[in-house]
Order: structure tokens, then C-alpha cells, then sequence
């Protein structure tokens, strides 16, 4: 008992509870050793309860015998057949002479009811956060921006006023070797030493409100609100330890609340030319870390900066088409890649394409002038050019309905790799301005044709088969081994992509015409081209993937960097890194049930 108590006190989420409690729990495990190769359960066993490794290693594979994954001790395994319907969704077996420790599942059941940091840790779609999140719910040390403007208490007003002006703030700190002493506002400036005729070149501690009210990073913008109610002060030092680490002001209230997607569409609409449409997409970034802060899920966060691409691509088709002849005849600007699937993040380029009606002579230059200022624009305002020329500038991409008919024929009939990788591009087209009709039938069309051949469809599997997640041997991650990303994970190609790929393979399967990732998924559940619980497996194993993602770039973006698509597992807590591994556990089975012309998981 004293052994299990002492190992479990170490290991995520059973470390989260109050000792006497541990205790408990601790009673309720059991303690079997295994041999070396000895199996542990197989798939469809009734599993007893959760297993937790004390010393050695389990190999966990699916149900066609593919590893999964080798853990060590302090891993979990079996939690997801467990939760799920009590039966094991893989198999596990002893590498070595291992000592398991079992968890009866009625006291996982418990455990995960009773205790919030253990219900999160087994909720592998952790993500459900709360859409009505605002301003006040955030907490204080995310409405911070940029670093705290200080000045020691010696400092000449003149000096302190200078300051500020070059950090473009509205307040300063006076500090004491770290420590908050005093506050100094523009409104300070204003009434304590402009009005009064003070000279500019006494110290600023003369004009300083001493000892300010204060806040701790963990405060809540409700606290902000309420301060700033009732004691009228427009600033609030942020202090942690003792240390001044930040101000909050009106202003970072207001512009935090102002923000929003609908706010930018609407300025983009009314924008009269591309260095104004630029200025509106620069806030992007800002408006990514304030949808991910407020736990927005990651459907709505991507949607929404979508929602941001596609007025701008719109409203660079309208300012074009004012500067032009009329179009010789009917066309639609369609989006493909991430912009057509509704899902960009802080970093995403453009594919795009130009479908003209059936008579049009695709190489009449209205349509290459076009395509040039369109993609001219989205470049100035972010959406770099596509390193793979997958743009309506690209003559390829520019052409009459009857051309890409043909496309998606060859692509069908001849499935090379060139043709699998164009198809899972062009599968992804959506509308952006024009003739949608155009489009309609075009796709109608090519999902009957690629559904019903056989033999293309499994060549589009072993395409997706190629983005693999970045599992490693022993249960961890595999990492970039060398570069600018050593260590880090690419969230986009070993994270997302291999789940886009399965759910366009699904959608083919099934004649889905949605391009969304996830709508796509649950159409596939529902109309049976995955099991229910399959699709409920891989849809939230999806949502863990990209939260996390979006999470990292929102954190990046107030680090003052570039957003991307790396993440090093190392910065994440136990219980997100041990979710996330999960996740890419999860989309290696789906992709090994796809590999296997199965399609399911249990």
C-alpha cells in the first residue's frame, strides 16, 4: 500500500489530490507482474479497469496488430476503451518483465467525477470552454501587452514624460529595484505639471501617485472593472512577487472588447484600397490570442479568421472589378486548402483558382489582370503567395468549367502521385465571390465519379497514409532531430493534415459534400462511413490537436514572435502533453483501420 501510495503521489492527475484522499485511492489499485511478452489484454477484452505502469514497458498496438505505441512507467493505458464502452479498443503487451498497476473502473468512474483536474485530464476533448467568455472573465495577466514602462523615482519628469511618449503609453511605474513605488499618467502630466507651472526637472516621484492600488497576473477583468469603477483611476499597476510586471489601462479594456471578426469584416468592406485592408489584417494576431484566451473552441476561432480572408478577397474582387472592363463572361474566384475548408489560423498562404464559364477563353487577359491584382492584394495583406503556385494566377488554375471537368477526370482515371496530391488540394474548393453555380455541379459530379472508383479512392488512402502523427518508440513524441525546430513538432503537417487527409477520404467514401474537417467527420459518423464511435474517437482527437496548435500560436503572438506551426511538447504541463500524445494515438489507429480498407475503430 505505502509503495503505490508513494509511486501514484508522482504521477499526473492522482498528484492533484489532498493526501487523505490519496490514500484512498491508492487502497483501490491492484499490483500484477508481467513477463516479457506476456499479454496484458487484447482488442475487444472487457477491461477490469485503467492500467497504470510501474516499472517497464507495454507495447500497445491496434486491432490489425500496427503499434501504436511503446509506454514507460508513470503511462496510462486502456483509458479509452474503458471510458468509452468498457471494451479494449487495442491490445497490450509486457516488452520486458513490467509491474502494471490496475485501477478498478468504478473508481475511475468516481475519480472522474468527483475531482475536476482528473476529469480533465481523461476528457481528451478537453475543449468545451465557455462561448460566452468576455472581457471580465479574463484573467489580468492576459490582457496584458507589451513589457511595463518603468522609471526610477529620481528620474526627471521631463525624462519620465519622454518615455512615455516613445513606448506610446499613457502611464509610467516608478520602481524601486523592481518594486512598484509610485504611478505617473498623461492625466498626471496634464493637471500636476503642466497646469501648475512645475518645473519639468524635479524628480517625478513630486508628482507621483504613491503606493497605487494594484493587481496579481491571476486577477479577473472583472476585478480591473470593478476597481476602475469605484475608485475612478484609469490605470492599474499589475505586480507579481512584489514585482511590477505590467499595466492595464481603459484602453487595453477597450480594445480587447472592440476587437472582433465582425468589427474587422466590416472595416475591410469599407476599405478603399489595400494599404488600408493591410492595416486590418495586422490585427489578426491580436484577435487570434483574444479568441483563444477566451476559450473560444477551435471551430469558431478558425472560422472566424477565415470569415476575415474572405471579405478581404472579396472586397479586392469588388475594388478590381471598379477599375476594369466588365467581365467578358460569368466567373467564380474559389478558395481550396485551408481557406476553402474554413479552418486558418495566425499563419495560413493562399490557394485559390478561377473557374470561368463554359464558353470563356481562358487565355483572354481581363482574367490574368484579375488574378494578378487579386493575388497581389491577399500578399500585401499577409496571405503570402503559395509556395506550390496552387493560385488563379497560375494559368493551370485559371480555366473554363469543361477544363477542370477534365482535371478531375485524369486525376480519377490516372491517380499518380501528382494526381493525388492536386485532388486533395482541389477537393477542398469553396465559393468566395462570383458564380457559386459555377462550382455546383463541378463537384457534384466528381465525388460520384471518385466514389465509385475503387481503385482511385485507395490511392488517395495511401496518400494520406504519408503525413504520419509524430508518435516516437517509448510512448513520447518524435521530434525534429536538427534545424531551427529541433525538438518541436509540426502541428500543421503531423498534426492536422493526417486528420483533414482521412476526413477528405471520408467524404469521398460517403459523397460528403461539406470541406470542413469536422463537419465532414460527423457526416461520416453519422452516415456510417465511420463507426459512431470512431468519428466521436478522431473528432476529438481533432479538437485536441488543433486547440493545442492555436494555443502555441497564441502564446507566441504575446511573446512578440511570428505565429507557426511548432510546438515543443516539452513546454506543455504533464496532463496537455499526455492528451496530446493520446490524440495522435487516436488518428494513428484511424489511419491504420483506413490503411487496412476498414475505416473504423472498434
Amino acid at each position: 500500500m505505502t509503495g503505490i501510495l508513494d509511486f501514484i503521489a508522482t504521477v499526473h492527475p492522482y498528484d492533484s489530490l489532498k493526501r487523505d484522499e490519496l490514500a484512498r485511492v491508492a487502497g483501490f489499485f491492484s499490483r500484477r507482474s508481467y513477463a516479457a511478452g506476456e499479454t496484458i489484454y487484447q482488442f475487444g477484452d472487457r477491461l477490469a479497469g485503467l492500467y497504470l505502469i510501474e516499472s517497464g514497458h507495454v507495447a500497445v498496438s491496434d486491432r490489425h496488430g500496427d503499434s501504436v505505441s511503446k509506454l514507460g512507467p508513470r503511462n496510462s493505458f486502456g483509458e479509452r476503451g474503458l471510458l468509452r464502452d468498457g471494451t479494449a479498443v487495442t491490445s497490450a503487451r509486457a516488452v520486458d518483465d513490467a509491474v502494471i498497476l490496475m485501477l478498478p473502473r468504478d473508481e475511475v468512474t468516481r475519480l472522474i467525477r468527483e475531482h475536476r483536474t482528473v476529469a480533465r485530464f481523461f476528457d481528451r476533448g478537453r475543449g468545451v470552454p465557455d462561448r460566452g467568455a468576455s472581457v471580465a472573465m479574463l484573467k489580468v495577466g492576459e490582457l496584458l501587452s507589451g513589457k511595463p514602462v518603468a522609471c526610477a523615482p529620481d528620474t526627471p519628469i521631463i525624462e519620465a514624460a519622454r518615455r512615455m511618449r516613445h513606448a506610446g503609453v499613457s502611464s509610467i511605474g516608478i520602481t524601486e529595484q523592481g518594486r512598484l513605488i509610485g504611478l505617473v499618467t498623461i492625466r498626471d502630466m496634464s493637471n500636476r505639471v503642466v497646469a501648475e507651472g512645475l518645473d519639468m526637472r524635479l524628480p517625478v516621484s513630486e508628482v507621483m501617485t504613491a503606493d497605487p492600488v494594484t493587481l496579481a497576473p491571476g486577477a479577473l477583468g472583472y476585478d480591473v472593472l470593478t476597481i476602475m469603477l469605484e475608485r475612478r483611476v484609469s490605470h492599474l499597476p499589475v505586480v507579481e512577487n512584489g514585482r511590477f510586471v505590467g499595466m492595464i489601462s481603459q484602453t487595453d479594456l477597450t480594445r480587447v472588447q472592440a476587437i472582433s471578426a465582425l468589427g474587422l469584416i466590416r472595416e475591410v468592406a469599407r476599405a478603399g484600397d489595400v494599404a488600408q485592408m493591410t492595416r486590418v489584417t495586422a490585427r489578426i494576431p491580436e484577435l487570434l490570442v483574444q479568441l483563444v484566451q477566451a476559450r473560444q473552441r477551435h471551430e469558431v476561432v478558425t472560422r472566424m479568421i477565415t470569415d476575415i480572408a474572405d471579405a478581404v478577397t472579396r472586397r479586392l474582387l469588388d475594388l478590381a472589378r471598379q477599375q476594369m472592363e466588365p467581365p467578358p463572361v460569368p466567373f467564380l474566384w474559389a478558395a481550396c486548402g485551408s481557406q476553402g475548408r474554413q479552418e486558418q489560423t495566425g499563419v495560413s498562404d493562399q490557394d485559390n483558382c478561377l473557374i470561368l464559364a463554359a464558353d470563356a477563353d481562358a487565355d483572354h487577359p481581363w482574367f490574368a489582370d484579375l488574378a494578378r491584382r487579386v493575388c497581389d492584394g491577399l500578399h500585401a495583406c499577409g496571405y503570402v503567395r503559395c509556395p506550390g503556385d496552387m493560385m488563379a494566377t497560375n494559368p493551370r488554375w485559371r480555366q473554363p468549367v469543361p477544363v477542370w471537368q477534365g482535371y478531375f477526370r485524369d486525376w480519377i482515371a490516372r491517380p499518380s502521385p501528382e494526381a493525388q496530391m492536386l485532388a486533395s488540394v482541389m477537393f477542398d474548393l469553396r465559393p468566395i465571390g462570383g458564380e457559386a453555380a459555377l462550382l455546383e455541379d463541378l463537384q457534384r459530379q466528381t465525388l460520384e465519379a471518385a466514389s465509385r472508383n475503387s481503385i482511385f479512392v485507395a490511392h488517395m488512402v495511401a496518400n494520406a497514409l504519408k503525413h504520419r502523427p509524430p508518435l516516437g518508440l517509448i510512448g513520447g513524441f518524435a521530434t525534429i532531430r536538427s534545424g531551427e525546430h529541433r525538438h518541436h513538432i509540426d502541428m500543421k503537417h503531423n498534426g492536422v493534415v493526417p486528420v483533414t487527409d482521412l476526413a477528405r477520404i471520408y467524404a469521398l467514401q460517403g459523397r460528403i459534400a461539406a470541406v470542413n474537417t469536422r463537419a465532414r467527420l460527423e457526416d461520416a459518423g453519422t452516415r456510417g462511413v465511420v463507426s459512431p464511435g470512431g468519428a466521436r474517437e478522431l473528432i476529438a482527437a481533432y479538437d485536441v490537436i488543433q486547440t493545442a496548435r492555436l494555443e502555441n500560436q497564441a502564446h507566441q503572438v504575446k511573446a512578440g514572435r511570428r505565429p507557426d506551426n511548432y510546438l515543443s511538447p516539452a513546454d506543455l504541463p504533464d496532463f496537455e502533453r499526455s492528451h496530446l500524445r493520446d490524440a495522435f494515438v487516436v488518428v494513428r489507429g484511424m489511419q491504420s483501420a483506413a490503411g487496412h480498407g476498414k475505416g473504423m475503430l472498434g
